[in-house]
């Protein structure tokens, strides 16, 4: 629980710890209300607790909690928007109130980060396929405008870090901002998006299920963004203009635009190589790319 604990305090701060003490409290009175068998936490991300469970029957679930309430209950809204496509974790309970939402474990579960990389672009295409076939509800009050400029307002306050400062000066992130609007600007055919489908937000669903995504923060908006993060993990490896190349053919969209987005949140994906410790060759060829 303590590296759980890290992780929210540099997303929230450190008035998130009380918010934790109470946590097992909380899930042990929602076992008993939903006659869930609570198990072990996950390696859970920055914004949340999850922790295994079961139904009576067996059948295997995931309880996740979030301080930010707001974040969680637009989550299970986007889930069950996304539910047709057959791609993102069913939702079988929850409670806005709390904070707390029930899901359909996924299985095997593998990070899409953690399978082979020759099956993987043809994966993400399906996927990909799915999701964007989805209709946004009419009126969806979300876009990716929004989801940019909030990003680009929060991640854009740690600039001051002296770690950061070193490496990304305001310059480059002013000129990812211009770039990022100049492509929100041209976009044709918005489809409703994932909005933060990275390689550890899409998971193995097994024989006949495909890539599973989780987490959604979906929005309208350019499809070429859905990729983009698969896109920029190629740094390092055989690297991003490469992998621009790969994942355009295998999903049908504009390699052009998917390259121009890659710059846009390539010094992004810098920021959260130096707290990670992510390779530094990496981090060379992400901070070319945003020049």
């Amino acid at each position: 629980m303590a590296e759980v604990g890290a992780r929210l305090s540099s997303r929230f701060g450190p008035g998130v710890e009380d918010w934790l003490a109470e946590v097992p409290s909380v899930a042990a009175r929602l076992a008993d209300r939903w006659d869930l068998a609570l198990g072990e936490l996950f390696d859970s991300g920055a914004s949340a607790v999850v922790q295994r469970c079961h139904w009576p029957d067996g059948t295997p679930a995931v309880l996740k909690f979030s301080p930010d309430r707001a974040l969680l209950a637009r989550q299970v809204e986007m889930l069950r928007v996304f539910a047709p496509s057959g791609r993102v974790p069913a939702v079988r309970a929850a409670d806005p109130a709390v904070g707390a939402v029930v899901l359909d474990e996924i299985l095997p579960g593998t990070a899409a980060e953690d399978l082979p990389m020759a099956a993987l672009p043809g994966l993400w295409a399906e996927l990909l396929a799915a999701l964007h076939a989805v209709p946004a509800p009419e009126n969806w009050p979300w876009d990716l405008r929004g989801r940019c400029t909030e990003s680009f307002d929060r991640i854009g306050r740690r600039l001051a870090e002296p770690a950061i400062a070193a490496r990304i000066g305001r310059d480059s992130w002013q000129r990812a901002i211009r770039r990022c609007r100049t492509l929100l600007d041209t976009q044709t055919e918005p489809v409703l998006l994932h909005g933060d489908l990275h390689l550890g937000n899409a998971l193995d669903g097994g024989p006949g299920r495909g890539l599973i995504a989780i987490d959604p923060k979906a929005c309208l908006g350019d499809p070429c963004f859905d990729a983009v993060d698969y896109v920029v993990a190629g740094a390092g490896e055989e690297g991003v203009a490469t992998r621009c190349q790969l994942v355009a053919t295998a999903c049908g969209l504009d390699g052009d635009r998917l390259y121009a987005w890659s710059r846009v949140i390539a010094p992004m994906l810098v920021i959260a190589h130096l707290t990670y410790g992510g390779p530094e060759a990496a981090i060379e060829e992400l901070l070319a790319l945003a020049r």
